[in-house]
């Protein structure tokens, strides 16, 4: 189980981060510690409201209980330049070799042996919510952007309770 002083300390671990691939981190619910909170939360409600009670006799109550105990199990992501992140990435292999920080400040970004990869993950990202770093411009200026649509979004995030 993660502690709480781990949850709230996880977005600010990884709300600088850029991985190689250009995910910002800070967007993703496994790093930012969103996926542990919603779900906490959630298994709080439907046990306050009894809902137990009110699920059809085909839903099987249990079960959906412990895939939420489940998800609280899942390691909190560090992000990959502290470690995380899918293993092996052959992006992270790459872009590291280059002495990149990230792909799209190579020279053969979306034309490399990668690009594939690239063009499956990152907008399977964004349909998930993820902001995702397109073009090479200033990291701090992307993330301080992106972390504003954040808040704009989602005023009341979990992730801006500690700011």
């Amino acid at each position: 189980m993660v502690k709480e002083n781990d949850k709230i300390q996880t977005f600010v671990n990884v709300k600088d981060q850029i991985g190689f691939c250009g995910l910002w981190c800070g967007s993703c619910i496994v790093g930012n510690g969103t996926l542990h909170k919603l779900t906490e939360e959630y298994k709080k409600l439907i046990s306050a409201y009894g809902l137990r009670q009110w699920a059809p006799d085909d839903f099987n109550f249990d079960e959906f209980v412990k895939g939420l105990d489940s998800i609280q199990k899942l390691p909190l992501c560090s992000g990959c330049l502290k470690g995380g992140g899918r293993n092996p990435c052959e992006i992270r292999t790459c872009a590291s070799n280059k002495g990149l920080r990230d792909c799209t400040s190579c020279k053969e970004f979306g034309r490399c042996a990668n690009a594939e990869i690239l063009e499956h993950m990152r907008p399977g990202a964004r349909d998930a919510g993820m902001s995702v770093k397109t073009q090479n411009i200033d990291r701090g200026e992307f993330i301080k952007t992106e972390t504003a649509e954040l808040k704009a979004k989602w005023p009341c995030s979990i992730l801006f309770m500690h700011d």
